[in-house]
This record gives C-alpha cells, sequence and structure tokens, in this order.
C-alpha cells in the first residue's frame, strides 16, 4: 500500500468515527435532563384503556417515558426527535403514554426552546396550562386532544405565532374565542371540538386563509356564523355541530368551493337552506340534522355530483324531495325523517343505484310504494318510521307516512336489504315475499300498526337472518308456530294484536332458544302457567295483559333485564325471588293493585336493579328497607300508594347512585332526610305529611333539577341558599307553612317557580326576577293541569300542578301575603313578567 493511499485510508477512517460520533450522541446534556425531569412531572397510569390511531393503524397505550435512561442518547427515547444539526429536541411525541398527573406551573418543558411540536394526547392529564407554554413561540404543531385539561388556553397561545396544527379536542377548556385568533395566519387545521367554549366565532377566524380544516363540534358557540367563514376558499372540512349557533346558515358558505365535509347538525339553525350550497361540487358529505330549517330542499342541491351522505332528520322542511336528486349518482345515505316532507314516494330516488339507507320517516307522504323499487340493488336499510328500536322502557311507535296499498313483493329480492322499517302506514292486502331463491339478508322486518290482512305466510321460514321482527297491531289470527323456524330471531314484537285470543306465555316462551326481547302488550296473557320454561328471555314486556297473578315461571329466568309488568290486576305482595334475579336492571309494577313487597329469604338481593317504579298501586306500611340495600338504584318512583311513617334513613346507602326519586301523594311524615346525594336530579314529596324545614344539606345536591315539596307542612324561611345548585330547573314550594319575606337570589337556570298558598310576606321587588333568564324559554303543555317537566332527559315530573302562567315563564304568587309599607293586603292577580 502506498504512502498516499495508506494516508487516505487514514483519513477516511478518522471521517467514519467521527460521523458515528455525531451519530450516536445527538442529545445535550442539558437537554437530556429537562425531559427526565418533566418525566418526573407525572405519573404512569398503566390501566390505560386509551387507543390511539397512529399512520391508520389502531394500537393501545404504552408508557413511552419508561425506556428513557439518564445515561443514553436522549434523541433515540420513544417520542423524541432531534434537529441533525443543532441537536436540540425539535419533537416530543407522547401521546397514549398513559401519563396521568397535572402540569407544574414551573414545568421543565418550556426550557426546550427549539420544540416545533409538542403531542400529549390521549393520556390523564387535568387541569390548567400552565402559562409559560405559551412561550415556546417556535411551536408549529399542539395537540393536547383526549385528556382532562381545563382553564382557558386561546390566550396562553397568542405568540405561538407559527402554529400550523392546533388539536384541543375532547377536554374541559372553556373561554372565547379571541379575536386575535386572526394573527395565527400559518394556520392549517384548528379543532377545538368537544369542549366548553361559548360565545361567537369571530369576524376575524375568516383571515386564516390557509386553514383547511376547523372543528368546533360539541361546545356551547351560539350566535350566527359570520360570513367570514366563506373567505377559507382552502377549506376542506367543517364542523359546526352541537352547539347554539341560531340564524340562518350564511349564503357565503357557497363559496368555500374546495369543502368536502360540511356538519351542522343539533343547532339551532333557521329559514332556508341557501341554494348556495350547490356550488360545493367537491362535497360528499352534508348534515342539516337536528335544526329549524324550513322551506323547501333546494334543487340546486342535485348538482352535488359527489354527494354520497345528506342528512336533514327532525327540521320542519316541506315540500316534495326535488326531482333534480335522481343526478345523486354517487348517494348512499339519504336521511330526511322528522321533517314535513309531503307529495309520494319520490321517484326520482329510483335512480340512485348506489343508495344503501333511506329514511323517509315521520313525514306526509302518501301513495303506493313503486314495484320497481328493486332498481335500488344496493339498498341495505329502508326505513318509513323512526328506527329506534327501544328495549326499555317501551313506548309507542307513532312515527309514521301515510303510504297505502300492498307492500310490494319485489322488495325482499333486494340482495343487499337487511331492514325493512314500515311500522305505522297504512299499507293493506295480504303480506307475500314473493320468491325468494336465495338466503336472505334480512335482518329486521318491521311492518307493526298497518291494515295487512290474513294470515303471516309460512314462507317467512326462508328469512333465516331474520333478528327482529314486529307485527304488532296485526288484524289476523297470528301462528306462533311459525316463528320457531326463525332461529336468529332475538327481538318480537307482537303488542296489540287484534284478531288472536288468548297467548300462553308458557307456549310462547317455549318456541324459542335464542330471544332476548319479547313484546306481548296489550294481548290477553294467560300467565298462570307453572311449568318451568328454559332460560331464554332478556326483555320483556307484559303491560296491560289482564294478569292476575304474577307470572311464576318467571322466577327460572335468570337472563332477565327488563321486565314491564305494569297496567295489570296482579294483588297481594311482589315476591321475594324477584329481587334475586341476578340481571334484573328495569323493573315497572306500576298500575296494579300490589299491597306489599315480600323479603327475599336469601341474604344477597340483586345488585343491578337500577330502575324501580311502583306508582299507583296499594303499597301501605312503610318504606320497605330491602330498597336501600339495591346498591345499584337509579330510578325510584313510589308514587300514589299508601305508604306511612318517614323516609327511611338508609336510603343514604343510595347517595352515590340515585337520580330520580319521586314518593308523592303518599302518608309520608317526619322530616326529609338530610343525606347529601350527590348524583340526584329529580327529588318530588309532594302531597305527604313531612314536617321540620328543607335540610341545608340541599346545597350539595349539586345535580339537582328538580325540587317538588308542595302540600306539606314544612315551615322555614324561603331558601335563597338554594341558588347555589346550578343546575335547578324547577321549584316547587306551594302549599307549605314557608313565611317571612322572599329574599332576592339568582337561580341562573330555574324555569318553574311555585310559592303560592304559603305566608311569606314583605315587598316583592319589581326586578326580582331579572335574571331568571331562562324562563324565556319554557314550553308547556296545554294542560295546565299535568304540567310535566323533563330536562334533557326524562328525569322527573310535577303533575297535577296548576301554574299560572305568564308568556314567557311561570311564576305562583297566588295567595301570598305581601306586606307594602303599612299596608297588608293578599294579592290574587295573575303572574307578573
Amino acid at each position: 500500500m502506498t504512502l498516499s493511499c495508506l494516508f487516505l485510508f487514514i483519513f477516511n477512517f478518522q471521517d467514519v468515527i467521527a460521523f458515528a460520533t455525531t451519530a450516536r450522541y445527538l442529545c445535550r446534556p442539558e437537554q437530556r435532563n429537562v425531559l427526565l425531569e418533566f418525566r418526573k412531572e407525572f405519573k404512569i397510569r398503566r390501566s390505560s384503556s386509551k387507543l390511539c390511531n397512529i399512520n391508520g393503524r389502531i394500537v393501545g397505550s404504552y408508557p413511552k417515558t419508561e425506556s428513557w435512561e439518564n445515561n443514553s442518547d436522549c434523541c433515540y427515547w420513544d417520542g423524541v426527535t432531534c434537529d441533525a444539526k443543532s441537536k436540540d429536541v425539535i419533537k416530543l411525541d407522547l401521546s397514549c403514554s398513559c401519563l396521568h398527573g397535572r402540569f407544574h406551573s414551573n414545568t421543565s418543558l418550556v426550557r426546550l426552546q427549539n420544540l416545533k411540536t409538542l403531542d400529549l394526547s390521549n393520556n390523564y392529564l387535568y387541569g390548567q396550562i400552565p402559562f409559560p407554554v405559551g412561550e415556546l413561540s417556535r411551536l408549529t404543531s399542539l395537540s393536547l386532544s383526549n385528556n382532562r385539561f381545563s382553564g382557558q388556553i386561546l390566550p396562553f397561545i397568542v405568540n405561538i405565532s407559527h402554529l400550523t396544527f392546533l388539536h384541543l379536542s375532547n377536554n374541559l377548556f372553556w373561554g372565547h374565542i379571541p379575536f386575535s385568533i386572526g394573527n395565527f395566519s400559518h394556520l392549517t387545521f384548528l379543532d377545538l371540538s368537544s369542549n366548553h367554549f361559548a360565545g361567537h366565532i369571530p369576524y376575524s377566524i375568516g383571515i386564516l386563509s390557509q386553514l383547511k380544516s376547523l372543528r368546533l363540534s360539541d361546545n356551547q358557540f351560539s350566535g350566527q356564523i359570520p360570513s367570514s367563514l366563506g373567505n377559507l376558499s382552502d377549506l376542506t372540512s367543517l364542523d359546526l355541530s352541537g352547539n347554539q349557533f341560531s340564524g340562518q346558515i350564511p349564503s357565503s358558505l357557497g363559496k368555500v368551493s374546495h369543502l368536502t365535509s360540511l356538519q351542522l347538525f343539533d343547532n339551532q339553525f333557521s329559514n332556508q337552506i341557501p341554494s348556495s350550497l350547490g356550488n360545493l361540487s367537491h362535497l360528499t358529505s352534508l348534515d342539516f340534522s337536528h335544526n329549524q330549517l324550513s322551506d323547501q330542499i333546494p334543487s340546486s342541491l342535485g348538482k352535488l355530483s359527489h354527494l354520497t351522505s345528506l342528512d336533514c332528520y327532525d327540521n320542519s322542511l316541506a315540500g316534495q324531495i326535488p326531482s333534480s336528486f335522481s343526478r345523486l349518482n354517487q348517494l348512499s345515505n339519504l336521511v330526511v325523517n322528522s321533517n314535513k316532507l309531503t307529495g309520494k314516494f319520490p321517484i326520482a330516488l329510483l335512480n340512485l343505484t348506489k343508495l344503501s339507507y333511506l329514511s323517509l320517516s315521520n313525514n306526509r307522504f302518501t301513495g303506493t310504494l313503486p314495484p320497481n323499487i328493486t332498481s335500488l340493488s344496493n339498498l341495505e336499510f329502508f326505513f318509513f318510521f323512526e328506527t329506534q328500536l327501544i328495549l326499555m322502557p317501551w313506548k309507542e311507535l307513532a312515527y309514521d307516512n301515510a303510504f297505502v296499498g300492498a307492500l310490494p313483493s319485489s322488495l325482499f329480492n333486494l340482495p343487499s336489504l337487511t331492514s325493512i322499517y314500515l311500522t305505522n302506514n297504512q299499507l293493506g292486502g295480504s303480506l307475500k315475499f314473493g320468491n325468494i331463491s336465495s338466503p336472505s339478508k334480512l335482518r329486521v322486518l318491521s311492518l307493526g300498526s298497518n291494515q295487512f290482512k290474513g294470515p303471516i305466510p309460512s314462507s317467512i321460514s326462508k328469512l333465516v337472518n331474520l333478528e327482529v321482527l314486529d307485527i304488532s297491531h296485526w288484524n289476523s289470527n297470528v301462528d306462533f308456530g311459525i316463528f320457531s323456524l326463525l332461529r336468529s330471531l332475538q327481538r318480537l314484537y307482537l303488542s296489540h294484536l287484534r284478531a288472536t285470543p288468548t297467548i300462553d306465555l308458557n307456549t310462547v316462551l317455549s318456541c324459542f332458544k335464542s330471544l332476548d326481547l319479547l313484546d306481548l302488550s296489550g294481548n290477553h296473557v294467560l300467565a298462570t302457567n307453572k311449568t318451568t320454561v328454559s332460560d331464554v328471555i332478556s326483555n320483556l314486556n307484559l303491560s296491560g295483559c289482564g294478569i292476575t297473578e304474577f307470572p311464576e315461571l318467571l322466577r327460572t329466568q335468570t337472563l332477565l333485564q327488563t321486565l314491564d309488568i305494569s297496567n295489570n290486576k296482579i294483588k297481594g305482595h311482589v315476591p321475594g325471588w324477584l329481587w334475586m334475579l341476578p340481571n334484573l336492571g328495569y323493573l315497572d309494577l306500576s298500575n296494579n293493585t300490589f299491597i306489599g313487597f315480600e323479603t327475599s329469604t336469601r341474604h344477597k338481593l340483586s345488585s343491578v336493579l337500577g330502575h324501580l317504579f311502583g306508582s299507583n298501586n296499594n303499597f301501605s306500611g312503610e318504606v320497605p328497607s330491602l330498597i336501600c340495600e339495591l346498591h345499584s338504584l337509579r330510578t325510584l318512583d313510589l308514587s300514589n300508594n299508601n305508604f306511612s311513617g318517614s323516609i327511611p334513613l338508609c336510603i343514604g346507602n343510595l347517595n352515590s347512585t340515585l337520580s330520580v326519586l319521586n314518593v308523592r301523594q303518599n302518608r309520608l311524615s317526619g322530616c326529609l332526610p338530610r343525606n347529601a346525594f350527590e348524583s340526584l336530579r329529580s327529588l318530588d314529596v309532594g302531597h305527604n305529611q313531612l314536617v321540620g324545614k328543607l335540610p341545608r344539606s340541599l346545597v350539595h345536591f349539586s345535580a339537582l333539577e328538580v325540587l317538588n315539596v308542595e302540600s306539606n307542612m314544612i315551615n322555614d324561611t324561603f331558601p335563597f341558599w338554594l341558588n347555589s345548585l346550578q343546575e335547578l330547573r324547577v321549584l316547587v314550594l306551594r302549599s307549605n307553612a314557608f313565611h317571612g319575606p322572599v329574599h332576592q337570589a339568582s337561580f341562573p337556570n330555574l324555569q318553574i317557580i311555585d310559592i303560592s298558598h304559603n305566608h311569606f310576606s314583605g315587598i316583592l321587588p319589581s326586578d326580582y326576577f331579572v335574571n331568571l333568564r331562562k324562563m324565556s324559554s319554557l314550553e308547556v303543555n296545554k294542560d295546565r293541569s299535568n304540567l310535566k317537566y323533563t330536562g334533557e332527559a326524562a328525569i322527573g315530573f310535577v303533575p297535577g300542578i296548576v301554574f299560572g302562567l305568564a308568556i314567557g315563564y311561570i311564576l305562583v304568587c297566588y295567595k301570598t301575603e305581601w306586606f307594602s309599607g303599612r299596608n297588608k293586603h293578599r294579592s290574587r292577580s295573575t303572574p307578573t313578567r
């Protein structure tokens, strides 16, 4: 080897060593120390169930920081990326890392001044974001989604002007979007969804010319959408759903030419759908559902040639479905139910060969169903009524149209069809399934409440995959034997069979091996047979079946989850074995003539019973202590009985579960219990003989929405201290011995207040109810003698109260003593607005 070659070899070898050294020891010591300090700020929660989408793959959480070592190169640590030249940490991805805890106010993270990407999503982090985080001025991407962060965040990031990606969804952040949002000129992705943000969208958001995705869904934003959104020409996805936006949808949205997804559902938009939306030629998904839109569907929507999904559910849209819809040849999902649409079956839809989901229910369509409906060869779901097949409580499915004539047998030959919902129409004639040559994919057949005549064809046995069958209100005798051939049947609705004599419950249950739900309500059911039946049923409705004895054969149904045996003629005691059914979660005994509860001979009662209804019976004596042993109880209704004695103290055992307690119209005495029920949303003890004062522990009922103590003997002053209950919507104090002045208090969400028939005195300030703004949105039944209150869910009621009605809200002060100066007088005036 020559000297020059040797020299070249040594030189190159030194370069390799230098490169290897540079590549191996990238991490600067001070940056490594920062990361180790940051790791100590949080704990590892190993029992994580959070899932993450990483490059299209769904993976579970794992503790990335556990792989970090003090004596290793931090640039090779899991979740850490460094700049090859500067050795600075520029990216920290700790998403799905099982982190638990809150940021320290002096978090070491702010010392990573060259950090460009920070991803802490999908962890268990909570509390406020420390203000110094806003000093990370070089950040371009920040993701904190799917945690429990709270407080205001947007003012803290005002100095991070180079942000292109901001993802804060699924936290507890609140506050307004500042007008300065327009300074984030590089922003391409903004997601604030599923938080508690409020206020209006600032007009300045229209300056974000590079924005491609804007998601503000599931917050408390209000007001009108600014027309400046029409300036976001690069926007491809806009989601404003689940807010309180109102007014008209701005026509300027029709200028956002690259938009592919527009989600406006669950708001308060009114007036018509802008025809300009027909200019969004790239649109694939459009959802207006759950608003207050009216007028006709604009025919311009027929120009959206790429549209695959259109949902207009639950509005007040009128007129016919535009004939231009025949050009929507990519449409696979069309939902227009719960509107005021009219006309015959929209023939234009028969051209939509890719349509797989069609719902026209709860409108005013008429005429017959077209026999050439088989042109919809990809149709899977065919809905003409509200599709909610509820388990419990059963309700009358009353969402309909007015289709008449025979049901085309060709419908059953559609190769992809899995669900047919035609309940509550006026279809008639005999039912025919046609020539079903191959195994049918049909899983749901709902034909109840029509005018079909004749028997159920035996060829129904060819529907081998049928899981749900509804033939309620059938006009002809039903042979139950044919159902035994439907091996996959899980839910069977047979209520109010008009021409069927007595149904033997034992016989019906013996026909099935995998039945989950059986509805026999409104029939005459024989349930006295004590023969053992195989354990098959999970949900059973026997309401209004003329039953006189509690069905003993249910003793062996250990799979039973819901049982409605209301509106019968059952007397005696509720059997003790009922409490031992291990899966019973819902039990309705109301409107019978029960006189008491048998206690179980065993010690352990069913621990899963969550809803117990026993109203309108002849129960007497003290409220049974076994109620207190139902530790999962969320709803307890024992109203309209003859219970006496005090409300049992042991009911405090349910303080963490009980949501609704209704014991009105009994003979209960003593004082209200002083337990603090943290989950209670509705408390109704009206029309009893309770005495004493309102317990001050009520201030700890933080979830309380309804409080009714009417018609008792409670002697107390006006409970102004209840204004600390932020969720209180109904307060009824009438017909007691409340006295003294009505102290001014601000009830932020109160909608109903009744203080009539008491002994209040003094001056009622003229501006007393100025702050009771929630009353302006109250809606009441026309029947004031049975006014009911329900919030977002059915949580309670205030029946039997005659309210004074003022336009806008309800306030009752009838027969209340007011003192004005020296003159004492009784007021019988109408409520004051």
